[in-house]
């Protein structure tokens, strides 16, 4: 049942437009620190999603965020300025790149976790604390 809950509360966690919410931070402020956050809760969602062993968990919230962060930009896309200040590429394009170059520290933070719980099962033999 706690592993079910955990593998729901990532999903959940997940499913917020990360990459969208960036993007709109960007645009309407100028502000970098919506890359920021995407980062950060990104890569502690990646690595704790694999030292419980949820790496599922990861994938399918990754994917509902960007499906999420792609809705909401399509709604953007009838403003003017919004496309176009994401020249020379485009808004849908560059959600694209910052949705898979987010998955890179991803990976590190999953590769980091799955290190640790190989550490773990061979001091102790448990394979994780859940």
């Amino acid at each position: 049942m706690k592993k079910v809950a955990v593998f729901s509360l990532i999903i959940c966690l997940f499913s917020f437009p990360y990459a969208y919410f960036s993007l709109f931070q960007d645009f309407n402020n100028s502000s970098m620190k919506g890359y920021l956050l995407l980062l950060v809760i990104s890569i502690i969602l990646a690595f704790f999603g694999s030292l419980t062993n949820n790496s599922i968990a990861v994938l399918i919230g990754n994917t509902v965020s960007f499906i999420i962060s792609y809705y909401f930009n399509s709604k953007m896309i009838n403003i003017d300025s919004w496309d176009g200040y994401f020249k020379p590429i485009g808004s849908i394009r560059f959600l694209v790149v910052v949705s898979v170059i987010n998955l890179i520290p991803q990976l590190v933070a999953i590769n980091f976790a799955k290190s640790l719980n190989k550490k773990r099962i061979e001091r102790t033999g448990i394979l994780s604390k859940e």
